[in-house]
């Protein structure tokens, strides 16, 4: 069997409520999450909350954190050693993952928020405490997520492509459920891994807090889009609170926000969802799809309100230049998804005008926010 390994780094932060002024130091926490502030959740959040939408966490667990309880649901272990219901997490990286994506914190500005609060979280354990693990036990947890009505599986972790587990990739995928896989991280990955590797699934690299690449993400062909990596502070074991570092982190900020496009459209396929985080990405790099960025750092706010022509809409692609009629062409080919088309056919699609308009927002970059 070929391990799987995690996709961050992070040390654990003593509970708020537990330091000298307790209202302070949970404020504290909300503070330091500086991804939210310069991804805009505060707009996001007044179009959608992610209602509905039941993301899976495949990971080390999900301990019953105070401010992620209420959308905590029963899940599963892939593995020996917890409580069997995936409710259990000795060190604190799948709480961390579950918390970004749907944390509620604790009232006010109290505590720890996620993209999408009101998403449910279903754990399952398929990562040991020594963040190795095997690839049959992630293919069993997107078995079990399938099974229980997961809309959308964020893995924060790479390995390799067994044939049970690419079996598992595929049912997920058949079963329209939404994908969202870490990258990998320097030094120990040196290209994108499994399942990010897979066409279908979002491969997810990380950027820092002024908006360039982030020196732990691995990047290659295969990357999508970009989200906040370095620096995310979130949820823990025992009511504490993490920051970590790397592509893990990211992948549960994506897989938030595909949460709230899920609620927001709910009939939206999967690979549309895929293609409207793509298509909606402020563009990073080199004009156009890189290696780093993928087509772009998320942008929540556009992904919720953008008028984005779907996949496969025909129009100004037939009339383009002979080199993107071919680029266009190869990406339309069997198994094709949102890293095929996004920024081709479907882009020029709008006339032009939707690319000019992506190109436009290169330089309203939301700035920075909170340095530490």
């Amino acid at each position: 069997m070929l391990a799987t390994t995690l996709s961050a780094t992070s040390l654990l932060l003593p509970s708020p409520a537990n330091a000298k002024g307790t209202q302070p130091g949970v404020d504290r926490v909300r503070s330091d999450q500086w991804h939210l502030q310069y991804l805009q959740i505060a707009k996001a959040h007044r179009l959608n909350l992610g209602d509905g939408v039941t993301v899976a966490v495949l990971d080390t667990g999900v301990d019953s954190h105070p401010d992620l309880v209420p959308n905590l649901l029963q899940g599963a272990d892939a593995i020996s050693g917890g409580t069997g219901n995936g409710q259990h997490d000795l060190i604190g990286h799948g709480t961390g993952m579950a918390g970004l994506i749907a944390a509620r914190g604790r009232g006010g500005t109290r505590g720890a928020l996620g993209i999408a609060p009101h998403a449910r979280i279903l754990p399952v354990i398929v990562t040991p405490t020594d963040g190795g693990g095997e690839s049959d036990a992630l293919a069993d947890g997107i078995e079990y997520a399938i099974s229980h009505g997961a809309n959308i599986i964020s893995i924060s972790s790479v390995g390799g492509a067994t044939q049970r587990l690419i079996k598992a990739v595929n049912a997920a995928l058949s079963a329209d459920v939404v994908i969202v896989a870490s990258a990998g991280n320097r030094p120990q990955d040196a290209f994108v891994g499994y399942p990010a590797s897979r066409d279908g699934v979002i491969a997810v690299s990380g950027v820092n807090k002024d908006g360039s690449h982030a020196a732990v993400s691995v990047t290659g062909p295969q990357v999508d889009v970009a989200a906040p990596a370095v620096d995310i502070y979130s949820t823990s074991i025992n009511g504490t609170y993490r920051v970590g570092t790397g592509t893990s982190d990211a992948t549960a900020i994506v897989a938030g926000a595909a949460a709230l496009i899920r609620s927001k459209f709910p009939d939206l396929p999967a690979q549309e969802v895929a293609h409207r985080l793509t298509a909606t990405a402020i563009d990073k790099g080199p004009p156009g799809r890189d290696d780093e960025y993928g087509y772009g750092v998320i942008d929540l706010v556009a992904a919720l309100t953008a008028d984005v022509p779907p996949l496969g809409f025909e129009s100004t692609a037939a009339t383009a230049p002979a080199s993107t009629r071919a680029a266009s062409a190869e990406a339309s080919g069997d198994g094709a998804t949102a890293r095929g088309l996004a920024t081709l056919g479907v882009l020029l699609a709008a006339g032009g005008g939707y690319l000019v308009w992506r190109r436009r927002r290169r330089a309203d970059d939301p700035p920075p926010r909170i340095s530490r």
